[in-house]
């Protein structure tokens, strides 16, 4: 049998993630510690390995329900390879330091399970209950697999440059950067989308770091759900995870 096909083949590496192409992921789990990856990303795998849900505790379980932020996660050890995508979404591998992290959890196909993730909000410049947005923060030293729809722009944010990015968009940013949301709208008509443009919410970053950004508005192939802390007062955009079912208040 021949086809082009077959010119699709394992990429062999040493490293621990390897995108084996825009779109998949190749973990290496032999001699590794366990990966912690989103339920139902496996594709393929080698080896002896095990798959379990990984548990959440009490308070990640509280901040999952009142923000909707967090993951759902499975645990994937044993020895050998697991191929990981999720709906041919473009894969991004991001090493973690000291500077720690801040992602969409929408975003986040795998990730080291020495990694520490805690949900945090981001508030508005306004100041009103319930229209900020809440992300999630990883910290400590690892790896961290994002994925974006489409190939994404990474914009550097010095102190005389900052950033104002879509809350549609906004993928991951550098947890040292300082960020709030905003609207480009006078406070009495907070609850209108920006006149007849269609934009709305944005976050505006300020410090030393950077802000990925993907070229896409609308809601992750995935499906995150929405949760009632984060955009369920005016949401965060026209088109996005978190603001889908917000079009209606806007009108």
């Amino acid at each position: 049998m021949q086809s082009p096909l077959f010119s699709h083949t394992e990429q062999q590496s040493q490293d621990r993630y390897t995108v084996q192409n825009p779109q998949l992921l190749r973990v290496a789990l032999t001699g590794h510690d366990d990966v912690l990856a989103r339920k139902g990303a496996m594709v393929a795998y080698q080896g002896l390995m095990d798959f379990d849900g990984e548990y959440q505790n009490q308070s990640q379980r509280t901040a999952r329900a009142n923000t909707g932020e967090g993951l759902d996660l499975m645990r994937c050890s044993g020895q050998g390879t697991v191929y990981l995508a999720n709906l041919a979404q473009y894969v991004h591998v991001v090493e973690v330091d000291q500077d720690g992290l801040t992602v969409d959890s929408a975003y986040v196909l795998a990730l080291d399970s020495a990694l520490h993730t805690e949900v945090i909000a981001v508030d508005s410049q306004y100041g009103i209950s319930g229209s900020g947005k809440y992300q999630l923060n990883i910290s400590g030293r690892g790896q961290v697999a994002l994925m974006t729809s489409g190939r994404p722009l990474m914009l550097p944010v010095t102190p005389d440059r900052y950033v104002n990015v879509d809350a549609d968009a906004i993928v991951a940013w550098s947890s040292s950067l300082r960020v709030q949301m905003q609207a480009q709208t006078h406070a009495s008509n907070i609850r209108r989308r920006r006149g007849s443009t269609g934009e709305g919410w944005e976050l505006n970053f300020l410090g030393q770091g950077f802000a990925l950004v993907q070229p896409s508005e609308v809601m992750p192939p995935q499906g995150a759900q929405i949760g009632q802390g984060v955009a369920a007062q005016f949401g965060v955009g026209q088109h996005g995870a978190h603001g889908q079912n917000q079009n209606n208040a806007w009108n």
